[in-house]
């Protein structure tokens, strides 16, 4: 074998060993990312039934219920523009309550319920998450002047 074709056959090897590594790292990325939805985007294609993700808005004011076991709650996520309905067994945040904005996490139902896991609420009254800012200002709904809603 030349030299020419040895630094061939390895330029070969090592450019297939590195896009087997680029691959096996892309699969792995892709069990662990967790993507963010506002309700609109749940209602317009909601997401695969077995894959988690995010969804985040304001609570829906009037819509917090507690049920019997003293652990489940119910409650609406909203952009102003559409609406999903939450559940969730667990202790909520201290800072969780109508008309503030949270980021739950967990897996849409077979019944259209989205099914939380983790809820995370605002740490003040001035923080909006990113993905609900985000998610509002398309809707229409945000204020830029005051970042109110």
């Amino acid at each position: 074998m030349t030299r020419k074709r040895r630094r061939m056959v390895f330029i070969l090897t090592a450019m297939a060993l590195l896009s087997a590594a680029v691959a096996l790292v892309l699969v792995a990325f892709e069990e662990t990312v967790t993507f963010f939805y506002s309700p609109t985007e749940v209602e317009a294609k909601a997401p695969a039934r077995d894959r988690g993700f995010r969804l985040g808005g304001l609570v829906e004011e009037g819509s917090v219920r507690k049920l019997a076991d003293g652990l489940t709650v119910e409650f609406r996520i909203t952009d102003l523009a559409a609406s999903v309905p939450v559940s969730y067994r667990g202790i909520l945040p201290d800072l969780f309550r109508e008309g503030q904005g949270v980021i739950t996490e967990g897996k849409l139902g077979a019944d259209g319920v989205f099914v939380a896991r983790e809820v995370l609420a605002k740490h003040d009254e001035t923080y909006m998450p990113r993905e609900v800012s985000d998610a509002l200002k398309k809707s229409g709904v945000w204020r830029e002047e005051d970042g109110s809603k």
